[in-house]
């Protein structure tokens, strides 16, 4: 007997030094023992850590907010651990102590959790449990605990009786006339998934009320957060509803004395328009769209710019090309000159995208000369989300028209001093060649191709490498050979060593694309030149190279001038020509 009892306390043991270390005053260690909370609880078995675990837990809420935060997420999945659903709600008194501390991200976690632990609680454990808990963080005394009790409304709603929801709807009325704004902005956060769950009747008389006092607070913060209430409101009602009890509020925030109200308004606008229908967007969302592209703060416009193609795609097809024609084309074309850069740039990213929906005479007529004035604009940023964003016009109008215009702009972009400029239109150039064709880009854009990899920044170089692979699997091997191979073997012999490791990177990458003939007649020879490169990073990249291109050779070859180049380079006087060498006859013979 006494055998078995040691076995139980060694069984028992670390258990006993994990809880020991989450009273240990080392934060680190604490921490560690929270995060192995469910080993302690599967240890202690179902019943202990109902009644030893979770009390202790409850009275050692007061910690670091990284302890804090840890406890809230694992307490979370804890369900299972103290015998199921049944008896979740052991789990409800450290949740709700978490969920009024002062730090926000851990109350949100436990909030998190409450929902999740809620979910699991029947119907009548609901009412009894978790009602009560709601209840006492609304009328807590601190605004932490109030702003932790707006989260919880929509989970118990739908699964208590009449009267608790009669009650529940007042215990958010009252948390939305809250004096704390901290309070009304939870409230105003979580109106719209409330909403939700309400019946349509109280939806109208007792939420809708509270949404217009929300959106007429005097913190900015709040209002703005009422704009997204709007969209789930507008979405559950019917047209004629959406109309007398939303839209006045919704005219509001557009003009809000605010620019974080209007510029959420721009934000939310196509869930707005899709939320309220064609008819209401006709002749109400159109006029307040034009009202924000015209907004006096650049950050509301560049917010709106963003939407110009979603709000236009969404628009009813019978009457979109007359209302982009008359109603939203002519505040675009103030947008294309606009005096920010970030408008501009916002524009340019969406533009393109009235293409299709205008057709090839309209764009033509009206949207090529926007494109091209971007083309030209200063800002470097426009001009490639323009060029970027070519294939919706050449899908509707042909790259032709363009391509006379583009190539200034282009040119300007491959040389532009920023690298990170150089290094987007480089990402973009396989595909821009695709739809320019091989004659146009041999005449005018092979040489700023080349010209990248000569680049002084080193991430260029590499792009343009991949670029080259990219454009040979879009011309072929052929075009490779008559047009690039010749000019990038001409740099192996360039006096800096540099130019002649880019040499090297092209033609590990190439031999991918070119295939066993061209990689044996062409690329190999001068790879196996550069093995007698007076400079030991050029001379272990040629061992990289025959390692990477060996594949795309045949056996006869490897044994006859690439082994005896490698055994060469792995008695070299350099160290890591010899490990790379080494590397490569390893690697080459696992082959």
């Amino acid at each position: 007997m006494a055998a078995s009892d040691k076995s139980v306390d060694d069984s028992l043991y670390p258990i006993a030094v994990l809880i020991d270390e989450l009273k240990n005053e080392d934060v680190q260690l604490r921490l560690n023992s929270i995060k192995k909370l469910s080993t302690i609880a599967l240890a202690l078995g179902e019943e202990r850590t109902r009644s030893e675990l979770i009390p202790f837990l409850t009275e050692t809420i007061y910690d670091e907010d990284e302890v804090l935060l840890a406890l809230a997420d694992q307490l979370g999945n804890f369900t299972s651990l103290v015998g199921g659903p049944e008896y979740a709600m052991y789990l409800i008194p450290p949740l709700e102590s978490l969920a009024t501390v002062e730090e926000t991200v851990v109350r949100d976690k436990a909030v998190e959790s409450l929902r999740t632990v809620a979910a699991e609680h029947s119907a009548q454990d609901l009412e009894i449990h978790v009602v009560p808990t709601l209840q006492r963080l609304v009328s807590g005394d601190w605004f932490t605990s109030r702003t932790s009790a707006c989260g919880l409304f929509s989970v118990c709603y739908p699964r208590v009786t009449q009267p608790v929801k009669s009650e529940l709807r007042a215990n958010f009325r009252k948390l939305c006339q809250d004096e704390t704004p901290m309070v009304r902005r939870a409230a105003a956060n979580k109106l719209g998934e409330f909403a939700k769950v309400v019946e349509t009747e109280y939806l109208k008389s007792d939420l809708i009320p509270n949404f217009v006092q929300l959106a007429q607070d005097d913190q900015d913060s709040v209002r703005l957060l009422a704009v997204e209430a709007c969209v789930s409101i507008a979405q559950l009602l019917p047209q004629d509803d959406v109309e007398h009890l939303v839209l006045p509020t919704l005219r509001q925030c557009a003009s809000d004395s605010s620019w974080r109200v209007r510029y959420m308004v721009a934000e939310k606008f196509v869930d707005l328009q899709k939320a309220v229908g064609p008819e209401i967007t006709r002749v109400d969302l159109v006029p307040a769209f034009q009202y924000l592209l015209k907004d006096a703060e650049a950050e509301v416009r560049a917010a709106v710019a963003t939407k110009v193609k979603d709000f236009c795609a969404n628009l009813d097809k019978a009457n979109q090309v007359q209302i982009i024609l008359s109603s939203i084309l002519p505040y675009v074309r103030d947008l294309v000159s606009d005096p920010n850069p970030h408008v501009k740039s916002a524009l340019a990213s969406v533009i393109m995208g009235l293409s299709p929906m205008l057709g090839a005479y309209q764009t033509v007529e009206q949207l090529l000369p926007l494109f091209l004035i971007q083309l030209k604009d200063e800002c470097p940023e426009v001009r490639l989300n323009i060029i970027s964003n070519l294939d919706c016009v050449n899908d509707v109008i042909g790259i032709q028209q363009l391509s006379q215009s583009l190539l200034p702009a282009i040119v300007e972009l491959a040389e532009d001093s920023k690298w990170r400029v150089r290094l987007a239109i480089i990402e973009y150039m396989p595909a821009l060649a695709g739809q320019l064709g091989q004659e146009f880009f041999d005449q005018k854009l092979r040489g700023l191709c080349m010209g990248w990899l000569n680049d002084h920044v080193y991430a260029i170089r590499e792009a343009a490498t991949l670029n080259m692979k990219k454009l040979v699997e879009q011309f072929g091997a052929p075009w490779a050979e008559q047009a690039i191979i010749p000019m990038i073997l001409v740099m192996s012999r360039n006096k800096n060593y540099l130019h002649r490791m880019t040499c090297l990177f092209c033609l590990n990458v190439l031999a991918e694309v070119c295939g066993t003939d061209i990689t044996t007649k062409l690329l190999l020879p001068t790879v196996l030149l550069l093995a007698a490169d007076p400079v030991a990073n050029v001379r272990f990249n040629v061992a990289k190279t025959l390692q990477k291109i060996s594949p795309f050779l045949e056996a006869t070859v490897i044994d006859a001038q690439v082994k005896p180049t490698l055994d060469k380079l792995n008695v070299d006087s350099d160290v890591d020509v010899k490990h790379f060498a080494a590397q490569a006859i390893a690697g080459i013979a696992a082959a």
